[in-house]
């Protein structure tokens, strides 16, 4: 029988199609349904205000959004997942745990995929077969990505937002080909986008809701989403194992900056924005990141699931005046 499974960050998803399961991210429900009720609910549960949003939301979407498991990601993305998995446990949802190793084995990574797949009741032969299937899906994302930095005609919020659904293809990746063929046509069809400052967006997807907005009416866009792009497992390997060593966000700040160097070049970015989630230990990542990218470098920190603040937005404007 087919299972709705929510998952807290990008996993090895083809384990879960191959297996007949309808793969979820808590991130995109959170984002989704009405986040700030779904914080605030959480905080009522008794989750206290010093945490990130992401941590509150993925608990609240959790429990309102008629799974039947949850899988954590407790090795490779935030530092709170393995009390939140106890916390939806506690609510009887059971959860599964998932963990990237940190040294970037070749056969720890093997040895965790093939314990999902064991779980799953699926074969090594069986997810790599629901790859292929996604990697026709990824294949025209990486032509989506170049129509935003090499062609100029995919604006930086609608990279965005189809990367970021990558992560679980919206449960549906026959569904999800078929508007992105859609979307891939009427790109393909505009006039291009008029040049302005090439900016690189880094850190995780942000919680504000008009961050794109709000920099393309500064007079900026931005051509390259680092993250989003990650969870759209842009490397197209040929094996999974490899697939999901390649993918850099689970990994450290250093390993990640490998990828991000490339891709300055590559597209002539000329500016960075860093987001930052407050109370997160990705914070301290981004030192190192603004230590080595010798580009200007804006950092901007967000809470609450809003459109930008007074306070950051003068931020935003006057590293505007300065290198625009």
């Amino acid at each position: 029988m087919s299972k709705r499974i929510g998952f807290t960050t990008s996993l090895p998803i083809e384990v879960l199609y191959a297996a007949g399961h309808i793969p979820i991210d808590l991130n995109n429900i959170f984002l989704t349904l009405d986040s700030s009720e779904l914080v605030h609910s959480a905080e009522l549960f008794g989750f206290p205000r010093t945490l990130c949003s992401w941590i509150k939301g993925n608990f609240s979407a959790a429990l309102s959004t008629d799974l039947d498991e949850v899988i954590g990601i407790v090795q490779g993305d935030c530092s709170n997942s393995n009390s939140l998995l106890e916390m939806i446990r506690e609510e009887k949802l059971p959860v599964y745990r998932f963990s990237f190793p940190p040294e970037r084995d070749y056969r720890q990574l093997d040895r965790e995929i093939q314990a999902l797949e064991s779980r799953y009741g699926v074969s090594r032969k069986q997810s790599m077969e629901a790859k292929a299937r996604l990697d026709q899906i990824r294949r025209k994302l990486v032509i989506l990505d170049e129509l935003s930095y090499v062609h100029r005609k995919v604006s930086g919020k609608e990279n965005h937002l189809w990367l970021v659904n990558a992560s679980d293809f919206q449960g549906d990746p026959d569904r999800f080909e078929r508007d992105l063929d859609e979307f891939l046509y009427q790109a393909r069809e505009r006039e291009a986008l008029p040049t302005r400052l090439r900016f690189g967006y880094l850190g995780v997807p942000p919680i504000f809701r008009d961050i794109y907005d709000n920099i393309s009416d500064l007079g900026g866009d931005v051509i390259f989403n680092e993250v989003q792009r990650q969870f759209a497992m842009p490397y197209l390997k040929d094996d999974i194992v490899e697939q999901y060593l390649a993918y850099t966000y689970p990994y450290t700040a250093l390993e990640r900056l490998a990828d991000i160097r490339e891709q300055i070049t590559l597209r002539g970015i000329e500016a960075i924005i860093s987001y930052t989630q407050s109370f997160c230990h990705l914070q301290i990542d981004n030192l190192l990141l603004k230590k080595h990218i010798k580009l200007p470098f804006l950092t901007l920190e967000g809470d609450q699931p809003e459109k930008i603040d007074s306070r950051t937005m003068l931020r935003l404007e006057s590293f505007f005046e300065v290198h625009a």
